[in-house]
């Protein structure tokens, strides 16, 4: 198994002469060893923060002392009329398959909003054909992750190996990790969440917690790995892979994952968060790691993907803002 890249991170103020140039430009000037083509490619892979905001387009006027992070990681070139935070971040490849750690916000596969720029779309593009078992529009798509969730991710690029990954995932031997950060502080430091799953009846986009014997069976552990005033950090496992099942599952014991636009809290307490606070643009889950019986060897194989920048801020920021009480 190859290692997983590693990456840096550079920190610089934006001096008062660059007040009212573009991003880019400061950039370049600040990162010399960097070609503009890898800089415009890690702004719009989402790893260029401005004063804690992910920038995603490399115009982005900047005024004097703004506080400017890049992490520099491994990021492909987005081609022309593709979505512009899309590349393909590759942590490992074989004859057998691909696993990718997904940006946030990218789609797995092309919607009727959204042709271009998704996993599919790019893997296709990088790897050639790729097996189609779940549909044409799919190629190489073994499981999925929301378009929010950022993290690991494994593509298949034979039919043998496609079809050996997904009898893992049907068989549930498949090991899945995420990292959440969630409103309120959890009772437990650890538990199961064990309750069915249906799509809403009121909001088809939703899906909810049902009682048996209605709705799909599904299991979820969690474990809290801090806790801060108001929040906590959790580790989910999922046993069964519904749609938005670590979502629905912690918002169903009044923990719903910070920043989530589709399951947001509802009726508890309201927690105001000062105006320098984190504002994600998506709900604050990362798919952490993944093992599964590599399709060539049986071998036992299991690839992380780091935490992505914009997550890794709101969890520094709450250890330093919101500590534990």
């Amino acid at each position: 198994m190859e290692p997983r890249p590693t990456s840096d991170v550079r920190r610089f103020e934006v001096p008062a002469a660059s007040g009212g140039m573009r991003l880019d430009r400061v950039l370049a000037g600040a990162i010399g060893e960097l070609s503009r083509t890898r800089l415009k490619a890690l702004v719009q892979a989402g790893c260029v923060r401005l004063d804690g905001d992910v920038i995603l387009k490399p115009g982005v006027v900047v005024a004097p002392h703004q506080r400017v992070e890049v992490e520099l990681r491994e990021v492909r070139p987005v081609r022309e009329g593709a979505d512009p935070g899309a590349s393909l971040c590759v942590l490992h490849e074989d004859a057998a398959l691909v696993v990718i750690d997904k940006s946030p916000r990218m789609l797995v596969h092309p919607t009727s909003g959204v042709g271009s720029g998704t996993v599919s779309d790019l893997a296709a593009e990088r790897y050639g054909a790729l097996p189609t078992l779940q549909g044409a529009d799919r190629p190489g798509i073994v499981h999925r992750l929301d378009a929010g969730t950022s993290g690991v991710m494994v593509l298949g690029r034979t039919e043998a190996a496609f079809t050996s990954l997904m009898r893992q995932f049907r068989t549930r031997t498949v090991e899945k990790r995420y990292v959440a950060l969630v409103y309120g502080e959890p009772r437990f430091d650890t538990g199961w969440i064990e309750t069915p799953i249906a799509r809403s009846t009121r909001d088809p986009s939703r899906f909810e917690t049902v009682e048996p014997p209605a709705g799909r069976k599904s299991s979820t552990y969690y474990e809290v790995l801090e806790r801060y005033d108001g929040f906590g950090l959790v580790e989910c496992r999922p046993k069964t892979g519904r749609t938005h099942q670590i979502r629905v599952h912690l918002a169903s014991i009044e923990h719903p994952v910070f920043g989530d636009p589709l399951y947001r809290r509802r009726g508890g307490p309201a927690v105001v968060l000062p105006a320098d606070a984190p504002k994600l643009v998506r709900q604050a889950l990362h798919a952490r790691a993944i093992a599964f019986d590599h399709p060539l060897t049986n071998e036992r194989v299991s690839f992380e993907a780091p935490i992505a920048a914009d997550l890794e801020y709101a969890i520094d920021w709450m250890r330093a803002h919101r500590p534990a009480r």
